[in-house]
């Protein structure tokens, strides 16, 4: 499976549960999330994606480390069943 079809699932799933799932770009920063998801009642979630054999690079790390320190969540997402458990945690496990 390619990180493409992972991502075109994730905002399909997101969608479907009431969220939004935005293409993070930032220009002139490399490494930051591809995703940024939004949930009703100020819920904000970063997602890189990744084939199910891809590897997070040590930017991408650095970057996650620093939105941890913000007091973001940060998840990485590499199949179907990794999307449908995030949907799962973020909807349903309040």
């Amino acid at each position: 499976m390619l990180e493409k079809e992972v991502e075109k699932y994730l905002k399909k799933r997101v969608e479907n549960s009431g969220g939004w799932a935005l293409k993070f770009i930032s220009p002139g920063i490399s490494g930051v999330p591809d995703r940024i998801i939004l949930y009703p009642g100020g819920q904000i979630y970063f997602v890189e994606l990744k084939s199910p054999t891809g590897r997070t690079r040590i930017l991408q790390k650095k970057i996650q480390k620093m939105l941890r320190r913000f007091g973001f969540p940060v998840y990485t997402i590499n199949s179907k069943e990794a999307a449908d458990n995030f949907i799962w945690e973020v909807t349903c496990n309040e």
